[in-house]
């Protein structure tokens, strides 16, 4: 139960983070955002990880294991925002809702007990979540497109990945000393990345602000989920942090006033339901 609910916690703030998205994506690049967002909620775990740490506890395995997850991370995010650029949301949100059906997976295989209720849960989160964009009354007018699908599903991949090697590696070594090792393995893909495309610049200094709250939302995100790593079923975190997508909905109904039908709403009822059935 405690997972879960860092999950939810995740789900609020990177439901918040996405919302912030909108504000930006237009204003600046993927690339330089990303490195912005990513580099601030880097000052804030360390700060945390050099006051609190212990790195005494920290291991060999854990530091190659929260690498791993901060360098898929990287690439899950950036697959994320590919998808959402090439094609529309309700091709792309069902793809990358569905990760939670990965983690479940990979929970079966590492001994961790999974019923069929288990199964059936996250079938109806994923499709809960699927359902919200499909039902959306809303045309982005971006082409549906196989390559577009093709970074949806890298996307879920990732994430599953990343959730995966970053509740091991808390498991091997300390939280905070891990979460710091995540987040500069990600900011060395996101710049190795940047340098390629020769697009390394800062963003506007209108949006700077802006970034930031993201990425203090971000590195709270990640560090929730990969701090169930220490709790009984972490991948119930993982799962409840896939409603991040359903968060962003909600919220922009409620404050930007942004419509939503009564099909997106019985989404929503279904989703919030399969998690429920997981609390219990």
């Amino acid at each position: 139960m405690h997972s879960l609910l860092l999950g939810l916690a995740a789900a609020l703030a990177w439901g918040i983070h996405d919302l912030c998205v909108r504000f930006v994506s237009q204003r600046t690049g993927i690339l330089p955002a990303m490195l912005t967002v990513f580099a601030s909620g880097a000052i804030l775990v360390a700060t945390a990880a050099f006051a609190f740490g212990d790195w005494q506890a920290m291991t060999l395995p854990a530091a190659w294991l929260a690498g791993l997850s901060g360098a898929i991370f990287a690439l899950a995010s950036y697959a994320l925002y590919r998808a959402f650029a090439l094609g529309p949301v309700k091709l792309v949100a069902p793809l990358i809702g569905a990760y939670p059906v990965l983690s479940l997976g990979m929970a079966m295989l590492q001994g961790q007990p999974v019923g069929p209720g288990h199964w059936l849960a996250v079938a109806v989160v994923a499709g809960g979540i699927g359902c919200i964009a499909v039902f959306s009354t809303q045309d982005d007018g971006s082409p549906a497109t196989l390559q577009a699908a093709a970074w949806g599903l890298a996307g879920a991949i990732g994430f599953a990945l990343t959730f995966a090697a970053g509740q091991a590696a808390t498991q091997a070594g300390a939280e905070l000393p891990v979460l710091i090792v995540t987040r500069l393995a990600a900011i060395l893909i996101l710049l190795g990345l940047a340098l390629l495309a020769r697009v390394v610049q800062l963003p506007g200094r209108e949006v700077l602000p802006l970034l930031c709250l993201m990425g203090a939302l971000d590195a709270v995100a990640l560090g929730l989920v990969i701090y169930s790593g220490t709790l009984p079923r972490p991948e119930f975190a993982s799962i409840g942090a896939s409603l991040f997508g359903l968060v962003t909905v909600v919220l922009a109904w409620l404050l930007l006033r942004e419509s939503m039908n009564r099909a997106q709403w019985i989404s929503v009822a279904v989703t919030f339901g399969g998690i429920a059935y997981l609390g219990f």
